[in-house]
């Protein structure tokens, strides 16, 4: 993660995650953050010559697949797969403006 700041913030707008704990080193860039995301957490630091970034693939059940799906793309996410009705759920698919890509599905 090159932009941890703007990770943060995409987490917060689209899944409306909490901070649990954020911890920035002496020029503010965050070395460790976890949010609450759902029942559960995320974590990520700022990659750094010891840490090079990584992106990654999530899984998540949501409440409203059609609303995330939408904030995700309104905050510069590209579609992979968009919202449809699935043997497992209502079901969507997205790339972040970091990388990663999230599969979401609504029971």
């Amino acid at each position: 993660m090159h932009d941890g700041e703007a990770f943060l913030s995409f987490l917060q707008q689209v899944f409306g995650a909490k901070e649990n704990g954020v911890y920035r080193n002496e020029s503010g860039q965050i070395l460790h953050a976890e949010l609450l995301l759902g029942n559960g957490s995320i974590m990520f630091g700022v990659a750094n010559n010891d840490w090079p970034a990584e992106t990654g693939s999530v899984f998540l059940y949501v409440d409203d697949t059609d609303g995330i799906y939408a904030k995700a793309l309104a905050q510069g996410s590209t579609s992979r797969q968009a919202p449809e009705n699935k043997d497992y759920g209502r079901a969507a698919g997205f790339r972040d403006p970091f990388g990663n890509s999230w599969w979401i599905s609504q029971l």
